[in-house]
């Protein structure tokens, strides 16, 4: 009887290990999503992850890439990823501000000092300890991206000092802490759709905005605003996730793989990104656009009603002082 227990016992064994065997060996492809178009960097850096899998996993994980806002656009894709109809997403950190509040805190103006203090920050304890947040609500969080380093510019003059601000029409991205920030200089906030920028700014119904240099670019906003004022109040990194449902279905092995192809894509894309920037930047000083630099301390100064406003947790504030205690 005891003999027939162990034979038994070893052939369920054997059963269940061939059973995982197989469900290991199928073929999976994730879709990722972004609104961003085909050859950006966040769209090339998945893809690159997509090939570490590939090759790492023998063609068993592959991941197919849908740019230009093919499955909807941000907000629209946060659910759909958190039920795993979506496996993994690259998005803005400000459509997460609400559901996970320390979010709020790398969207702060002037929370980094450089770039490199920002990669620094989300390369580390710091930025490792806010992927963990998303666990909670169904996502995994994966890697931080750059978004690039945000500044003003308009069509009336160069601005120096948040004087030069005064009273201008500034269009905003539809975010509270945003409209705060261009309050707080002087400014008039004018949250609008990215789309309608250009005519707004052409027709006069803003008188400037702010945003990267490839988005400068891109768009054109240097045709009919040409100064372009190197603030870099914000340097705000963006956020890849994957849908919990999906990484739940791979053993600990694959899990594994994913997340290290991940952070491995972070330098593809920022080595991209640097690259894209530069070139940007070269595209809009030919085409006319007049670059300054400024004394950034001013500005710094005029953020403390944004900082009281959206800091008012005791763990948001410890958060912020890790921040700048990073060097």
């Amino acid at each position: 009887m005891l003999m027939r227990r162990t034979v038994a016992a070893l052939v369920g064994a054997a059963f269940m290990a061939a059973t995982a065997g197989a469900a290991q060996a199928q073929n999976v492809t994730l879709r990722s999503t972004d609104i961003h178009p085909d050859g950006y960097p966040t769209i090339e850096a998945v893809k690159y992850m997509g090939q570490l899998l590939d090759q790492r996993t023998n063609g068993r994980i592959k991941i197919n890439v849908f740019h230009s806002a093919q499955l909807g656009q941000e907000k629209d894709t946060i659910d759909q990823t958190r039920f795993g109809v979506i496996d993994l997403n690259r998005i803005n950190m400000a459509p997460f501000n609400n559901l996970i509040p320390a979010t709020n805190i790398p969207s702060l103006p002037f929370i980094f000092r450089s770039v490199d203090h920002m990669r620094k920050v989300m390369d580390g304890p710091i930025g490792d300890n806010l992927l963990k947040d998303f666990e909670k609500h169904d996502l995994i969080g994966l890697a931080f991206y750059d978004s690039g380093s945000r500044s003003f510019y308009n069509g009336k003059r160069p601005i120096g000092s948040p004087a030069d601000m005064k009273g201008m029409k500034i269009r905003v991205q539809q975010s509270d802490m945003f409209v705060a920030l261009v309050s707080a200089l002087g400014a008039n906030a004018t949250p609008m759709p990215f789309g309608e920028v250009y005519s707004a700014l052409q027709t006069g119904v803003i008188d400037g905005a702010e945003n990267n240099w490839p988005s400068y670019e891109s768009t054109r906003h240097f045709e009919v605003s040409k100064f372009y004022s190197m603030t870099e109040h914000s340097l705000s990194p963006e956020v890849l996730v994957m849908s919990k449902r999906s990484f739940d279905k791979f053993n600990a092995a694959d899990q594994a793989l994913i997340k290290t192809a991940a952070k491995e894509s972070v330098a593809k894309m920022r080595e991209l990104w640097d690259a894209r920037e530069k070139e940007s930047e070269a595209k809009v000083k030919a085409g006319g656009a007049q670059i300054n630099t400024v004394e950034k301390q001013p500005f710094v100064d005029a953020m403390k009603p944004v900082y009281d406003k959206f800091v008012t947790d005791p763990k948001l504030k410890d958060m912020v002082a890790a921040i700048q205690a990073v060097k």
